[in-house]
């Protein structure tokens, strides 16, 4: 086990084939969890070691991101968790390249720093491209296909991942310090962002989850059974259309939300205005699917 600092290698083992480091993480760039959801559904499917992590005492306050008490299996021992910054390494088969997956939480101090203890894991594994994850709540309705848009240092990578380019300027994550560090590192880096329906965003969207996914999996070229993510994403449109058919302004809602975003498509983007009473209809769209959520794999 090599160590430096924070950051804990544990196990990585070398030769490996091209690799590509995957990053998410929890919190600000992470709408619906859709991010680190997406990454650990693919980690799972690689069986993934953990081969690093990050320690996390100079890096949070733990007052505003409290350490959780879990009592372990067949005993009555407690035990701490603290907020994890892991690395994870899948090398299945038939993937064409490994694939090192970085599953975190933003830290609240020393942004630069962390961000030096990912680029050391990318250099002692030889990295040669870096994709990070985020998801972003929009004005988008539930009703359309979940858009992913992206940067890339690299155009010809931008249009493999098939990223719809963003002119965003404004207040950023650890997802866009990761990325600039990437940048100035010269590490080729690309960077995908699902849009979630802003009145859904307190509970988990599997739709948002499947469109990363996908885009990550065309991109390595390699396949997996999707059916749960695809069964949840079902099971969340049941819930939606009964919310529809409950509640009429909910209903007149989405449908005001549709066609604003049919008349921006056609007048370059202006916004056509607020839509009415929006904060009342988000708490009770969410307080809906908290109540009647079931989680993949559950029927």
């Amino acid at each position: 086990m090599a160590e430096s600092s924070a950051l804990v290698i544990e196990d990585l083992p070398p030769g490996l084939r091209r690799p590509i480091l995957l990053a998410t993480f929890a919190g600000w760039n992470d709408a619906a969890e859709s991010a680190t959801s997406a990454a650990r559904f693919l980690a799972q499917r690689w069986s993934a070691p953990c081969i690093a992590r990050i320690l996390p005492e100079e890096f949070y306050h733990f007052g505003l991101t409290r350490p959780e008490v879990r009592i372990q299996d067949g005993s009555q021992t407690r035990e701490i968790r603290w907020p994890a910054n892991e690395f994870f390494l899948g090398q299945a088969p038939a993937l064409s390249r490994d694939v090192i997956v970085a599953i975190g939480i933003e830290p609240h101090l020393k942004w630069q720093t962390f961000c030096s203890h990912i680029l050391e894991v990318a250099r002692r594994a030889q990295v040669t491209l870096v994709i990070t994850l985020g998801a972003l709540l929009a004005d988008v309705p539930h009703t359309r296909p979940i858009q992913v848009t992206g940067v890339s240092t690299d155009p010809e990578l931008a249009g493999r991942l098939r990223t719809s380019p963003t002119r965003y300027e404004g207040p950023t994550g650890i997802v866009g310090v990761l990325n600039d560090a990437c940048r100035r590192a010269g590490l080729p880096v690309v960077s995908l962002w699902a849009s979630v329906p802003h009145y859904v965003s307190e509970v988990s969207n599997p739709h948002a989850i499947l469109a990363l996914v996908r885009r990550v999996l065309e991109f390595l070229e390699w396949k997996t059974d999707v059916g749960e993510l695809e069964e949840a994403a079902a099971e969340f449109d049941r819930q939606l259309a009964r919310i529809l058919a409950q509640k009429p302004e909910v209903a007149r809602y989405i449908q005001e939300l549709e066609q604003r975003v049919a008349r921006e498509e056609t007048s370059e983007g202006v916004p056509s205005g607020d839509l009415p009473g929006a904060t009342d209809i988000i708490r009770e769209v969410e307080q809906f699917l908290r109540e009647h959520r079931r989680e993949p794999g559950q029927g």
